[in-house]
Protein backbone atom coordinates (compact mmCIF):
# COMPACT_ATOMS: atom_id res chain seq x y z
CA UNK A 1 0.00 0.00 0.00
CA UNK A 2 0.83 3.61 -0.95
CA UNK A 3 1.50 6.00 1.64
CA UNK A 4 0.00 9.56 1.08
CA UNK A 5 -0.54 11.13 4.20
CA UNK A 6 2.39 14.14 5.13
CA UNK A 7 5.28 13.47 7.48
CA UNK A 8 6.24 15.27 10.83
CA UNK A 9 9.21 16.71 10.72
CA UNK A 10 11.83 18.10 13.51
CA UNK A 11 12.02 21.40 11.94
CA UNK A 12 8.57 22.40 11.68
CA UNK A 13 8.31 21.37 15.86
CA UNK A 14 11.57 23.86 16.13
CA UNK A 15 9.77 26.48 14.29
CA UNK A 16 6.82 26.96 16.12
CA UNK A 17 9.02 26.36 19.72
CA UNK A 18 10.52 29.60 18.30
CA UNK A 19 7.12 31.09 17.93
CA UNK A 20 6.85 30.82 21.67
CA UNK A 21 5.30 27.86 22.10
CA UNK A 22 6.60 25.70 25.14
CA UNK A 23 5.93 21.84 23.76
CA UNK A 24 4.85 21.76 20.35
CA UNK A 25 4.50 17.95 19.49
CA UNK A 26 2.83 15.66 15.98
CA UNK A 27 -1.02 15.41 16.63
CA UNK A 28 -1.94 13.78 13.64
CA UNK A 29 -1.37 13.42 9.45
CA UNK A 30 -3.13 13.32 6.31
CA UNK A 31 -3.01 13.83 2.31
CA UNK A 32 -3.07 17.35 2.64
CA UNK A 33 -0.81 18.03 5.58
CA UNK A 34 0.26 17.52 8.90
CA UNK A 35 -1.16 18.53 12.24
CA UNK A 36 1.22 19.88 15.62
CA UNK A 37 -0.42 20.17 19.10
CA UNK A 38 0.88 23.41 20.34
CA UNK A 39 -0.90 25.25 23.67
CA UNK A 40 -4.08 24.73 25.73
CA UNK A 41 -6.45 24.52 22.42
CA UNK A 42 -4.61 25.42 19.97
CA UNK A 43 -3.31 23.44 16.66
CA UNK A 44 -1.50 24.32 13.79
CA UNK A 45 -1.78 22.96 10.55
CA UNK A 46 1.07 23.01 7.72
CA UNK A 47 -0.57 22.40 4.25
CA UNK A 48 2.40 20.59 2.87
CA UNK A 49 0.21 18.88 0.60
CA UNK A 50 -2.64 20.74 -1.30
CA UNK A 51 -2.90 23.91 0.59
CA UNK A 52 -6.80 25.78 0.26
CA UNK A 53 -6.81 27.86 -3.29
CA UNK A 54 -8.67 30.26 -1.45
CA UNK A 55 -8.07 30.17 2.76
CA UNK A 56 -10.92 33.36 2.97
CA UNK A 57 -13.20 30.90 1.48
CA UNK A 58 -12.45 28.16 3.47
CA UNK A 59 -13.14 30.16 6.60
CA UNK A 60 -16.46 31.20 5.28
CA UNK A 61 -17.39 27.65 5.21
CA UNK A 62 -16.19 26.79 8.37
CA UNK A 63 -18.55 29.86 9.44
CA UNK A 64 -21.67 29.05 7.50
CA UNK A 65 -21.26 25.09 9.32
CA UNK A 66 -20.26 26.80 12.96
CA UNK A 67 -23.20 29.08 12.84
CA UNK A 68 -25.48 25.62 13.14
CA UNK A 69 -25.99 24.12 16.45
CA UNK A 70 -24.81 20.58 15.61
CA UNK A 71 -24.34 17.87 18.54
CA UNK A 72 -20.63 17.81 17.67
CA UNK A 73 -17.38 20.47 16.78
CA UNK A 74 -16.36 21.62 13.05
CA UNK A 75 -13.08 23.35 12.84
CA UNK A 76 -12.46 27.07 13.19
CA UNK A 77 -9.13 28.69 11.63
CA UNK A 78 -7.86 31.13 14.37
CA UNK A 79 -5.03 32.91 12.40
CA UNK A 80 -2.98 31.62 9.28
CA UNK A 81 0.35 32.72 7.87
CA UNK A 82 2.71 31.65 5.02
CA UNK A 83 6.37 29.76 6.29
CA UNK A 84 9.12 29.41 3.18
CA UNK A 85 5.60 29.18 0.92
CA UNK A 86 4.13 26.76 2.85
CA UNK A 87 0.47 27.90 4.34
CA UNK A 88 -0.11 26.87 8.19
CA UNK A 89 -3.35 27.97 9.79
CA UNK A 90 -4.11 27.91 13.88
CA UNK A 91 -6.78 26.11 14.25
CA UNK A 92 -9.16 25.39 17.38
CA UNK A 93 -8.44 21.99 19.08
CA UNK A 94 -11.08 19.39 18.55
CA UNK A 95 -11.72 16.91 21.60
CA UNK A 96 -12.05 13.38 21.40
CA UNK A 97 -10.33 10.54 20.07
CA UNK A 98 -10.35 9.53 16.35
CA UNK A 99 -12.61 6.07 15.56
CA UNK A 100 -9.18 4.72 14.10
CA UNK A 101 -6.11 6.87 13.42
CA UNK A 102 -5.84 4.78 9.92
CA UNK A 103 -8.47 3.83 7.47
CA UNK A 104 -6.77 0.66 6.32
CA UNK A 105 -6.53 -0.68 10.00
CA UNK A 106 -10.26 -1.54 9.35
CA UNK A 107 -12.02 -3.44 12.20
CA UNK A 108 -11.39 -6.92 11.62
CA UNK A 109 -14.77 -7.51 12.91
CA UNK A 110 -17.35 -8.43 9.87
CA UNK A 111 -20.41 -6.91 12.07
CA UNK A 112 -19.79 -3.19 12.81
CA UNK A 113 -20.24 -2.19 15.99
CA UNK A 114 -23.54 -0.52 17.31
CA UNK A 115 -21.91 2.28 18.87
CA UNK A 116 -20.31 2.77 15.93
CA UNK A 117 -22.90 2.51 13.27
CA UNK A 118 -24.93 5.16 15.67
CA UNK A 119 -22.12 7.80 15.79
CA UNK A 120 -21.97 7.73 11.86
CA UNK A 121 -25.73 8.50 11.99
CA UNK A 122 -25.72 10.83 14.26
CA UNK A 123 -23.00 12.89 11.96
CA UNK A 124 -24.66 12.17 8.53
CA UNK A 125 -28.08 14.06 10.86
CA UNK A 126 -25.78 16.69 11.98
CA UNK A 127 -24.14 17.62 8.67
CA UNK A 128 -27.72 17.11 6.80
CA UNK A 129 -29.04 20.06 8.56
CA UNK A 130 -26.61 22.62 7.26
CA UNK A 131 -27.81 24.04 4.25
CA UNK A 132 -25.37 24.30 1.19
CA UNK A 133 -24.12 28.26 0.95
CA UNK A 134 -22.94 30.11 -1.94
CA UNK A 135 -19.41 29.72 0.23
CA UNK A 136 -19.51 25.64 -0.44
CA UNK A 137 -20.89 25.86 -4.37
CA UNK A 138 -17.56 27.90 -5.19
CA UNK A 139 -15.05 25.15 -3.32
CA UNK A 140 -13.38 23.08 -5.89
CA UNK A 141 -12.82 19.40 -5.56
CA UNK A 142 -9.46 17.76 -4.93
CA UNK A 143 -8.22 17.04 -8.08
CA UNK A 144 -10.24 19.32 -10.56
CA UNK A 145 -10.02 22.77 -12.11
CA UNK A 146 -12.64 24.59 -11.22
CA UNK A 147 -15.88 24.85 -9.04
CA UNK A 148 -17.69 21.85 -8.96
CA UNK A 149 -21.08 23.87 -9.30
CA UNK A 150 -19.61 26.58 -11.59
CA UNK A 151 -21.98 26.65 -14.79
CA UNK A 152 -24.82 24.09 -12.86
CA UNK A 153 -27.48 25.24 -10.74
CA UNK A 154 -28.57 21.60 -10.01
CA UNK A 155 -25.89 19.07 -8.39
CA UNK A 156 -26.45 16.31 -10.32
CA UNK A 157 -25.66 17.93 -13.61
CA UNK A 158 -22.34 19.36 -11.64
CA UNK A 159 -21.36 15.67 -10.76
CA UNK A 160 -22.47 14.11 -14.30
CA UNK A 161 -19.65 17.33 -15.62
CA UNK A 162 -17.33 16.70 -13.03
CA UNK A 163 -17.58 12.68 -14.15
CA UNK A 164 -16.50 13.65 -17.77
CA UNK A 165 -13.89 15.98 -16.68
CA UNK A 166 -12.38 13.26 -14.45
CA UNK A 167 -12.41 10.19 -16.66
CA UNK A 168 -10.41 12.80 -18.94
CA UNK A 169 -7.57 12.98 -16.77
CA UNK A 170 -6.59 9.46 -16.94
CA UNK A 171 -9.50 7.76 -18.35
CA UNK A 172 -7.22 5.32 -20.96
CA UNK A 173 -5.78 3.85 -17.47
CA UNK A 174 -9.02 3.36 -16.07
CA UNK A 175 -9.96 1.58 -18.64
CA UNK A 176 -7.45 -0.57 -19.30
CA UNK A 177 -8.74 -2.05 -15.25
CA UNK A 178 -12.33 -1.41 -16.44
CA UNK A 179 -14.27 -3.62 -18.90
CA UNK A 180 -16.42 -1.38 -20.55
CA UNK A 181 -15.70 2.01 -19.27
CA UNK A 182 -17.25 4.09 -21.70
CA UNK A 183 -20.65 2.42 -21.34
CA UNK A 184 -20.37 2.67 -17.71
CA UNK A 185 -19.74 6.38 -17.84
CA UNK A 186 -22.21 7.22 -20.18
CA UNK A 187 -24.28 5.26 -17.95
CA UNK A 188 -23.66 6.90 -14.97
CA UNK A 189 -24.29 10.53 -16.93
CA UNK A 190 -27.26 9.41 -17.68
CA UNK A 191 -28.33 8.42 -14.26
CA UNK A 192 -27.25 11.31 -12.87
CA UNK A 193 -28.85 13.84 -15.16
CA UNK A 194 -32.32 11.65 -14.79
CA UNK A 195 -31.78 12.46 -11.21
CA UNK A 196 -34.57 14.54 -9.53
CA UNK A 197 -33.82 17.70 -7.76
CA UNK A 198 -32.02 17.27 -4.56
CA UNK A 199 -32.61 19.07 -1.05
CA UNK A 200 -28.45 20.91 -0.89
CA UNK A 201 -27.09 20.53 2.23
CA UNK A 202 -23.48 20.82 3.54
CA UNK A 203 -21.56 17.56 1.77
CA UNK A 204 -17.96 16.90 3.90
CA UNK A 205 -16.91 14.26 1.75
CA UNK A 206 -14.62 12.38 3.40
CA UNK A 207 -15.79 10.67 6.68
CA UNK A 208 -12.90 8.17 7.30
CA UNK A 209 -12.64 6.78 10.38
CA UNK A 210 -9.91 9.31 11.67
CA UNK A 211 -12.04 12.07 10.19
CA UNK A 212 -14.77 11.49 13.10
CA UNK A 213 -13.86 12.07 16.97
CA UNK A 214 -15.39 10.45 19.69
CA UNK A 215 -15.45 10.37 23.54
CA UNK A 216 -15.27 7.61 25.98
CA UNK A 217 -18.93 6.22 24.94
CA UNK A 218 -18.51 6.36 21.55
CA UNK A 219 -20.59 9.77 21.26
CA UNK A 220 -18.83 11.83 18.33
CA UNK A 221 -17.34 15.40 19.68
CA UNK A 222 -15.92 16.81 16.45
CA UNK A 223 -15.77 15.89 12.75
CA UNK A 224 -12.34 17.36 11.27
CA UNK A 225 -10.71 17.55 7.92
CA UNK A 226 -13.28 19.22 5.63
CA UNK A 227 -11.93 20.02 1.76
CA UNK A 228 -11.17 17.05 -0.26
CA UNK A 229 -14.57 16.68 -1.02
CA UNK A 230 -16.55 19.28 0.29
CA UNK A 231 -18.92 20.82 -1.38
CA UNK A 232 -22.74 21.87 -1.35
CA UNK A 233 -24.30 19.21 -2.06
CA UNK A 234 -27.25 16.02 -2.03
CA UNK A 235 -27.05 14.34 1.95
CA UNK A 236 -27.29 11.30 -0.06
CA UNK A 237 -24.19 11.66 -1.53
CA UNK A 238 -22.24 12.29 1.87
CA UNK A 239 -24.46 8.89 2.82
CA UNK A 240 -22.95 7.05 -0.13
CA UNK A 241 -19.42 7.79 -0.04
CA UNK A 242 -19.37 7.34 4.16
CA UNK A 243 -20.96 3.80 3.22
CA UNK A 244 -18.11 3.04 0.57
CA UNK A 245 -15.24 4.64 2.26
CA UNK A 246 -15.39 3.84 5.92
CA UNK A 247 -13.77 1.15 5.46
CA UNK A 248 -11.97 0.49 2.30
CA UNK A 249 -9.36 -1.97 2.81
CA UNK A 250 -10.21 -4.13 5.80
CA UNK A 251 -11.12 -8.28 5.47
CA UNK A 252 -14.82 -7.37 5.61
CA UNK A 253 -14.84 -3.75 3.19
CA UNK A 254 -17.33 -4.98 1.08
CA UNK A 255 -19.76 -6.28 3.79
CA UNK A 256 -19.28 -3.58 5.59
CA UNK A 257 -20.32 -1.03 2.79
CA UNK A 258 -23.21 -2.83 1.82
CA UNK A 259 -24.16 -3.24 5.22
CA UNK A 260 -23.44 0.74 5.59
CA UNK A 261 -25.43 1.70 2.16
CA UNK A 262 -28.96 -0.50 3.17
CA UNK A 263 -28.64 0.47 6.72
CA UNK A 264 -28.28 4.28 5.59
CA UNK A 265 -31.51 4.05 3.07
CA UNK A 266 -33.24 2.26 5.94
CA UNK A 267 -32.84 5.11 8.51
CA UNK A 268 -32.20 8.35 6.31
CA UNK A 269 -35.04 7.43 3.30
CA UNK A 270 -32.44 7.32 0.47
CA UNK A 271 -32.86 5.02 -2.21
CA UNK A 272 -30.33 2.35 -2.27
CA UNK A 273 -30.00 2.71 -6.02
CA UNK A 274 -29.25 6.55 -5.51
CA UNK A 275 -26.64 5.61 -2.96
CA UNK A 276 -24.97 2.93 -4.99
CA UNK A 277 -24.83 5.71 -7.82
CA UNK A 278 -23.42 7.77 -6.12
CA UNK A 279 -20.53 5.82 -4.90
CA UNK A 280 -19.82 5.13 -8.62
CA UNK A 281 -19.62 8.19 -9.32
CA UNK A 282 -17.23 8.52 -6.52
CA UNK A 283 -14.89 6.18 -7.37
CA UNK A 284 -15.08 7.65 -11.33
CA UNK A 285 -14.23 11.20 -10.05
CA UNK A 286 -11.44 10.00 -7.37
CA UNK A 287 -9.83 7.43 -9.44
CA UNK A 288 -6.04 9.19 -9.88
CA UNK A 289 -6.18 11.57 -7.31
CA UNK A 290 -3.13 10.11 -5.55
CA UNK A 291 -1.11 8.61 -8.15
CA UNK A 292 -1.26 8.88 -12.21
CA UNK A 293 -0.07 5.56 -12.77
CA UNK A 294 -2.14 3.23 -10.76
CA UNK A 295 -0.21 2.42 -8.27
CA UNK A 296 -2.20 3.22 -4.89
CA UNK A 297 -4.39 1.37 -3.22
CA UNK A 298 -7.06 3.80 -3.64
CA UNK A 299 -6.74 3.18 -7.69
CA UNK A 300 -7.56 -0.66 -7.18
CA UNK A 301 -10.38 0.20 -5.17
CA UNK A 302 -11.95 2.46 -7.33
CA UNK A 303 -11.30 0.01 -10.46
CA UNK A 304 -12.94 -2.90 -8.61
CA UNK A 305 -15.96 -0.94 -7.61
CA UNK A 306 -16.70 0.11 -11.52
CA UNK A 307 -16.34 -3.61 -12.54
CA UNK A 308 -18.81 -4.59 -9.71
CA UNK A 309 -20.97 -1.79 -11.62
CA UNK A 310 -19.61 -2.77 -15.16
CA UNK A 311 -20.69 -6.61 -14.96
CA UNK A 312 -24.09 -5.46 -12.80
CA UNK A 313 -23.26 -6.23 -9.53
CA UNK A 314 -23.25 -2.52 -8.42
CA UNK A 315 -26.36 -0.48 -9.93
CA UNK A 316 -25.98 2.73 -11.56
CA UNK A 317 -29.75 3.03 -12.47
CA UNK A 318 -32.25 5.26 -11.10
Amino acid sequence: MVEYHQRHSDEWVAYFTRRGHRAPRPLAAGVEGAVYRLDEGLVAKVWSGRPPADLDLLRRVYVDIARHRLPFATPEILDSEVHEGVLVTYERELTGTPFRSEPVTASAERDLPATETAALLTVLRGLATVPGTDAMRELTVQGDDRPLWQGHTRFPDALAALVRRATRRHGDLLAAHVPGLPATVEQVVAALTALPDPPVTAVHGDLVPPNIHVDHTGRPTAVLDFGFFTTAGDPAFEAAVTAAVWDMYGPHAHHHTATLTRLFADELGHPVETLELYQAVYALTTYDLFSSDGGDGHFQWCAALLRRTATGNGRVSV
